[in-house]
C-alpha cells in the first residue's frame, strides 16, 4: 500500500464531482499549469444536467484549432462566439428551480461577467468559488515548471481524469447518489454546479461518501 499526501492534475472548467473526490483524500493539490493544452478534455468543457438530460458545455479557445502547441497558461478564450450567454442560459435554465441556486447564482455569474482573457484564469476563479462554498480544507498551488513525472508522496494523476473513458475504470470516484432537479434517474459524476446547486453545503458531506478511495488506499500501479 502506498501513502500519498498530493495529488497532480490539470485545472478543469467547473470541476466534475470525479475531480473533487481525487482532491479530497490528499492534503495538497497541484494544478498543472506548464503543460500544452489538450482538445476534447475537461480542461474547457463540464456536463450539467437539464430538462433534456446530460448537456456538455464547452468554452471556445483561440489556439485550440491550431497546429503549434501552446501552453495551457496561454490559452485565450474566444470571446467572438456566444459562448456565455449559451452557458450561463443553460445553467440558469437547468437550475433557477434547485433550491440552493439563488444562495450561490451571484458568485458564478460575476466571474462570468468579469470575462478573464485566460482560460487557466476562468478555471481557477471558477475553483476559487467552488472551494469557498465547498469549505475544502486542501491546499491549491499551481506547478511553476513542467515535470515530466512526479514521485511519492505525491500522485501524478493527470491524463486520468477523461470524459473519454469512465470514472469506473479509475480509483477516485464512487456514486453517492443525491436528490437532482429533473426526474428520478441518477446521473453521476457531472460538474460540482449540480451538487452545489441541488444540496448548498451539504455537498460537502455527499463528496466525503463519494470518495472510493482513501489516500492510503491509491495505487495506479496495482
Amino acid at each position: 500500500m502506498r501513502e500519498y499526501q498530493g495529488v497532480v492534475l490539470e485545472l478543469p472548467y467547473l470541476p466534475s464531482l470525479e475531480f473533487w473526490t481525487c482532491c479530497g483524500s490528499v492534503e495538497e493539490v497541484w494544478l498543472e499549469s506548464r503543460e500544452t493544452f489538450q482538445k476534447q478534455t475537461y480542461r474547457n468543457r463540464c456536463r450539467i444536467l437539464t430538462a433534456g438530460g446530460v448537456d456538455t458545455l464547452i468554452v471556445p479557445v483561440l489556439e485550440g484549432r491550431s497546429r503549434v502547441k501552446t501552453e495551457i497558461r496561454d490559452i485565450r478564450i474566444d470571446y467572438g462566439q456566444p459562448w456565455l450567454k449559451r452557458h450561463w442560459g443553460a445553467i440558469e435554465s437547468a437550475y433557477r428551480k434547485a433550491p440552493f441556486f439563488d444562495y450561490f447564482e451571484d458568485r458564478f455569474h460575476r466571474v462570468y461577467e468579469s470575462k478573464p482573457d485566460f482560460l487557466y484564469d476562468l478555471n481557477w476563479e471558477f475553483l476559487t468559488v467552488c472551494r469557498e462554498l465547498l469549505g475544502t480544507e486542501q491546499r491549491f498551488v499551481s506547478t511553476e515548471t513542467y515535470e515530466k513525472s512526479y514521485e511519492k508522496p505525491l500522485l501524478d494523476a493527470r491524463g486520468l481524469i477523461s470524459p473519454k473513458t469512465g470514472y469506473e475504470t479509475r480509483p477516485f470516484y464512487v456514486p453517492a447518489p443525491y436528490r437532482q432537479n429533473f426526474g428520478e434517474q441518477f446521473f453521476p459524476n457531472l460538474s460540482i454546479l449540480d451538487l452545489l446547486f441541488c444540496h448548498g453545503r451539504e455537498a460537502k458531506t455527499i463528496l466525503k461518501a463519494s470518495v472510493k478511495n482513501t489516500a492510503e488506499k491509491l495505487s495506479l500501479n496495482e
